[in-house]
């Protein structure tokens, strides 16, 4: 049996949760809400619109999905009622992971559904009437068209990481699946940013919404980030050398390609590295063992492409590796951002070479401030960027050494260094 925990003042009970609810949350061991949490959920008990802007892992799915729960708990029946939609199967997988946790005590039924697998089991769901859906928009419309689903009882609309959505070409899709929804209905949209796409659409489906802006382009201030200069055919060692470290605890090494993403893995693996691969190529199935492995610690190096650059929280990653700058500046906070997250810190490195100063520029024109150049004996680049000032997040790192005083080579900020170990109060994310 579980007690219900005793909240502190101004904890999850501020906001008047079911019982059932704040016994799910309890069991997590969750005691204050995050700032998103804090501006959203009372707007979301009130069945307002919402618009929330804010970094990835700060906490967005309970912010949504505490008061939707709140609802379907108190005024039980048929659905599907509330349809979340997500960019990837991965997140998709997590947000129903999450909610699942939530909902432990509320006996509410949900399912996932996603393409890269067979529709059987995710059809056979359906025909429980599960008031939640949780799915990415191509299986979703899918299933709408064939009559598999209906939506004809939805009371909110969720669209998590829309502007994800939008850059992999999913708005025509979402335009037809809002066509099937009721018109008197709750819409929810949250996003890391808002490009001009995505806030013209918000416009046309959000009705009086209300609207919280926590998102920043720079990165957390948890990330201690760095560039290194390396020409193109160094770039193998140089990746050895960081994950050689003795502070390199677990590592997501982003790649541009699908093809270099597999290559590189095998690599790592023929090194003796416990590495796996992920990328769009790979069936689900095995996408689905490369995560559990890399969360279980089976493997303690991902190497994936852009897939996982969004909206996955794996908790205890000491280092992102970019061994291929981004194809966007703003997939450069996405990406870093897997590391430093429930207010802890990590190392996030990016290999840059002669050919990325485009790239370099813009990045650091959008998070507003250089990014630090590291230097690391015996790597040298094939050409020079100016030196930029040491940065984590927009704050100096902590040690007390300025890194432009390290020894040439060092590697940066240490976590095996008490302060770092230090785990702050746990907060639901």
């Amino acid at each position: 049996m579980i007690t219900l925990k005793s909240f502190e003042p101004g904890g999850f009970d501020q906001f008047g949760l079911h019982e059932s609810i704040l016994r799910g949350i309890a069991a997590l061991g969750f005691e204050s809400p995050r700032p998103i949490q804090t501006e959203t959920i009372p707007a979301g008990l009130e069945r307002r619109d919402i618009m929330g802007l804010a970094q990835t892992g700060t906490g967005k799915t309970a912010a949504f999905a505490l008061p939707l729960l709140d609802r379907l708990v108190r005024n039980r029946g048929f659905g599907p009622r509330i349809l979340i939609l997500a960019p990837t199967r991965e997140l998709a997988t997590q947000i129903a992971a999450e909610i699942h946790s939530l909902a432990k005590y509320t006996h509410l039924k949900m399912v996932t559904i996603y393409g890269g697998v067979s529709a059987f089991n995710q059809v056979r769901a359906l025909r429980d009437h599960p008031e939640i859906v949780v799915g990415c928009p191509g299986r979703v419309l899918d299933l709408l068209q064939q009559k598999k689903l209906l939506l004809d009882k939805v009371e909110t609309l969720v669209l998590d990481e829309a502007d994800h959505m939008f850059d992999m070409g999913f708005l025509p899709d979402i335009r037809k699946i809002m066509s099937a929804l009721p018109d008197h209905r709750q819409n929810l949209l949250f996003s890391a940013t808002m490009p001009g796409e995505i806030r013209s659409l918000a416009n046309k489906i959000l009705k009086n919404p209300h609207v919280v802006e926590l998102a920043d382009a720079a990165p957390a201030a948890t990330i201690d980030h760095a560039l290194v200069m390396v020409a193109e055919r160094r770039k193998r060692d140089l990746l050895e050398h960081f994950l050689q470290g003795k502070d390199c605890e677990s590592a997501i090494v982003f790649t541009r390609t699908k093809h270099r993403a597999r290559r590189l893995a095998d690599q790592l693996v023929k090194a003796g590295h416990k590495a796996v691969g992920i990328q769009g190529n790979l069936s689900q199935s095995r996408r689905d063992q490369a995560m559990r492995g890399f969360r279980s610690r089976r493997f303690n190096v991902l190497v994936a492409t852009d897939i996982v650059a969004r909206g996955i929280d794996v908790s205890g990653v000491s280092h992102v590796i970019n061994f291929d700058v981004p194809n966007t500046p703003e997939a450069y906070t996405h990406r870093i951002g897997r590391t430093g997250r429930a207010e802890m810190e990590g190392i996030a490195c990016t290999f840059v070479t002669g050919q990325d100063h485009k790239w370099l520029r813009a990045t650091e024109r959008m998070i507003g401030s250089p990014i630090h150049r590291q230097e690391v004996s015996g790597f040298v680049a094939d050409g020079n960027i100016s030196s930029g000032p040491p940065q984590r997040g927009r704050q100096t790192p902590r040690q007390g050494t300025p890194r432009s005083e390290q020894a040439v080579g060092q590697q940066p900020i240490s976590r095996s260094h008490p302060s770092n170990r230090r785990r702050r109060r746990r907060r639901t994310g």
